[in-house]
């Protein structure tokens, strides 16, 4: 899975920084977007709960997600606010939020509800 990276020159010319297999190179928003996972951690910054979010992901052994801050986006801040974290499957539509533990996760993953 390629490492995002932003910058604000980068994002204000809506072009994305993408290091994969020691290359770097840009691409629109909409080529990533196909690239990305279906797993998804809308989190904010500063966020101790994030940062716990994280470590039960690692502990429930998830595989590769994509992070979006939803302080980036006013359309995320108003439909995310408080709940983050929160983890949601980009294919079918579900949400898992926060609080969650390994097990909850790994269930959210198998589509088990």
């Amino acid at each position: 899975m390629p490492i995002l990276k932003r910058s604000k020159t980068l994002t204000a010319m809506a072009l994305l920084l993408i290091e994969e297999d020691d290359r770097v190179f840009y691409a629109s928003p909409s080529a990533i977007r196909s690239r990305m996972s279906d797993l998804i951690l809308y989190q904010r910054d500063y966020c101790h709960l994030c940062d716990q979010a994280l470590a039960v992901l690692a502990e429930a052994r998830a595989p590769d997600f994509d992070s979006l801050w939803v302080d980036d986006s006013v359309d995320l801040v108003q439909r995310y606010g408080n709940r983050v974290p929160v983890l949601r499957n980009d294919r079918d539509g579900r949400e898992l939020d926060w609080p969650f533990d390994a097990a909850s996760v790994r269930a959210f993953i198998a589509g088990v509800d």
